[in-house]
């Protein structure tokens, strides 16, 4: 597939030497000290808590990159790399709230709700990898991720995307995680969790936390990577190529971070960059821009040989309405045209606060059919099918030849959700709007398939190992 592209070469190698001039002349407050002296043992400038990239440091660095990225699955099969997987789809994750499934009301979230969001992604086959997608409000204080991480292992065996807050609470997923593989060395022979960061906070601010967590990772040699999170107008200049170039500057001062950290580490050019809307302030997630700029750091990163991925086809409305269709699609289809490789667009509306279930369920069709965009048309002499049209002739049908039937399954997307009924038709069906049919099939996923993806055996291990660690129980919706 031919990508679109939005930026010239000139402008690429413009936003490229701007970025090295922002690394070099300005740099970074960088604020966990071993970070500091790692940049400073590699050649950068540190003075206080700023840190500067010299360009021949910045060149060297960001060379040894891998050119892919894999997502390891607790069942093989569901392994993703890209960009040869490209596009893998991921859920958004982290919203507190959920769209109640029964009453249709938002409230917050728990970790039951994610048990069956974890099983919903599991059976849905659009989605790649399940990205945690709420936080769980009745997890104990000093439990907050393994929470959210519980019920995910309990009912989804795709990749999971995880973060996490201290060291404390990420030595407890790692030994969550161990003993659902059958200990540490199993895993790390199959880490099926990514774990994902924003060590860099807009503008040019390296964290402590992020920052250690990211460096835990990349010394590790476990998947990780992070995400670049320009606001132009409030966190970079309100200007697109402005926030291109300090977004860029941003995830190259990360990149080097886990190249200095361990050369040869893979990681994923990710970025949720936005364009405020000045009337009030507000994140604007769902804005044509954001997909502008997913596009344009899509080109940064085959300049950089990265893969490229991030939070695009996202929405700012608070239903699952003709707002949140426009907004996922338009972006998401930018995206995909523009090169990204990984898409973070499932289940989540009002600006990644709230997750419903319905519009998960939307998304997944959405997600078939960029699939389906990307694989493209194929221009083999049998699918040209220029004998077969000399065979049919003017005036001829197609519809029962070997060559239609062969392909009827395989050609176009068979949507499950988009109603392609004549009105009569749709009447007697009961006139349903998308919504309401999107939330049947949520409620059939929920009565199918919900055994355990844990032994017995292991679930009594952890739960011993972790007292007080919350239910985890998958219970259907009425």
């Amino acid at each position: 597939m031919s990508f679109a592209a939005l930026l010239t070469e000139e402008q690429v190698e413009k936003v490229h030497n701007a970025s090295l001039e922002i690394l070099e002349e300005v740099g970074l407050k960088v604020r966990y000290e071993p970070a500091r002296e790692l940049f400073k043992q590699h050649g950068c400038s540190v003075e206080e808590e700023r840190v500067k990239f010299p360009r021949a440091v910045v060149e060297k660095y960001r060379k040894m990159v891998p050119a892919s990225f894999t997502f390891h699955g607790r069942d093989p099969k569901f392994d993703k790399t890209i960009p040869q997987d490209s596009p893998v789809i991921v859920t958004a994750s982290s919203a507190p709230d959920i769209i109640d499934p029964v009453t249709g009301r938002e409230r917050r979230a728990e970790s039951g709700d994610i048990a069956r969001i974890a099983h919903l992604i599991n059976e849905l086959p659009g989605y790649d990898i399940f990205s945690i997608s709420t936080l769980a409000e009745d997890a104990p204080p000093d439990q907050f991720t393994i929470s959210r991480l519980y019920p995910s292992i309990k009912y989804c065996l795709k990749p999971l995307r995880v973060t996490t807050t201290n060291m404390k609470d990420t030595l407890s997923v790692m030994e969550m995680a161990y003993m659902v593989a059958g200990g540490e060395e199993a895993y790390k022979e199959h880490p099926f969790l990514t774990h994902h960061y924003c060590p860099v906070v807009s503008p040019l601010t390296m964290d402590n936390l992020s920052t250690e967590n990211v460096m835990f990772f990349a010394q590790q040699g476990l998947p990780v990577y992070p995400t670049i999170v320009p606001n132009a107008g409030l966190t970079s200049p309100m200007s697109m190529a402005g926030t291109l170039a300090q977004g860029n500057a941003e995830f190259l001062s990360a990149l080097l971070l886990m190249q200095m950290t361990r050369e040869g580490t893979p990681t994923i050019y990710a970025t949720l960059g936005t364009v405020a809307d000045m009337r009030s302030g507000a994140y604007t997630s769902g804005a044509i821009e954001c997909g502008m700029l997913h596009m344009a750091f899509a080109q940064m990163a085959r300049f950089y040989n990265v893969p490229a991925g991030g939070y695009v086809g996202l929405t700012n409305s608070k239903l699952n309405d003709a707002q949140a269709g426009y907004e996922t699609g338009m972006s998401g289809v930018a995206g995909l045209l523009g090169g990204m490789d990984m898409f973070n667009i499932g289940g989540l509306i009002d600006a990644l606060k709230t997750f419903d279930f319905a519009k998960a369920v939307i998304d997944d069709e959405m997600a078939l059919m960029m699939k389906r965009l990307k694989r493209g048309i194929s221009f083999s002499d049998e699918d040209m099918g220029v004998d077969l049209v000399k065979q049919i002739g003017p005036g001829g049908s197609f519809i029962t030849v070997k060559h239609t039937i062969s392909r009827m399954k395989t050609e176009a997307v068979m949507t499950k959700i988009a109603d392609r009924d004549a009105r009569t038709i749709w009447e007697k069906k009961g006139a349903t709007d998308i919504q309401t049919r999107a939330m049947k099939r949520v409620k059939d996923i929920m009565t199918s398939n919900t055994t355990p993806l844990i032994s017995p055996e292991v679930d009594e291990k952890l739960r011993a190992a972790f007292p007080g660690l919350v239910p985890g129980l998958l219970e259907p919706i009425p």
